[in-house]
């Protein structure tokens, strides 16, 4: 009788260890921790991307119908890459770099163009850019009920060299 007790607990441990591995979301080791209590529910959207590709692209554009004459440009980063998580559907990744901004925009991810936009300040770039040279890379953006956005640019774990 023993052995069928303990079957049954072998079984009921092993059906539930899918459950658990999908309740907290991927990479939520490199999450910081969540000290504003704004994440303590499950992620509604998880969209993880390992990134493959990347290109700069550096604008210039003068609007010459307006007066002063703005000169502006834009400075981004174009990641693409392959979704790491099941039901993701982003595969393209806009970085933008804002040097004069007080705040930055909230991530925005558009379902149509399967493309999540960031807004980083201007001071990041070159550290965005030794990352995608150097380390494997992942964007990772979760949305919560609450409303609570979050969305980063990681390594996997790495060894000092």
């Amino acid at each position: 009788m023993s052995v069928s007790i303990r079957r049954c607990a072998a079984l009921l441990l092993i059906s539930s260890l899918p459950l658990a591995a999908v309740a907290a979301p991927m990479h939520s080791q490199f999450l910081p921790p969540d000290d504003l209590v704004v994440r303590q529910e499950q992620p509604e959207q998880q969209q993880l991307l390992q990134v493959t590709e990347y290109s700069v692209v550096l604008g210039n554009q003068r609007q010459s119908n307006q007066q002063p004459i703005p000169v502006t440009s834009p400075l981004l980063v174009r990641l693409k890459g392959k979704p790491m998580n099941k039901g993701a559907t982003l595969n393209q990744v806009i970085l933008n770099f804002d040097g004069e901004s007080k705040s930055l925009k909230k991530p925005v991810f558009d379902e149509a163009s399967k493309t999540l936009t960031l807004s980083y300040p201007q001071a990041q770039y070159r550290v965005v850019i030794d990352l995608l040279r150097n380390n494997t890379v992942y964007v990772q953006f979760l949305t919560y009920a609450n409303g609570h956005i979050w969305a980063d640019l990681h390594t996997g774990a790495e060894r000092p060299r």
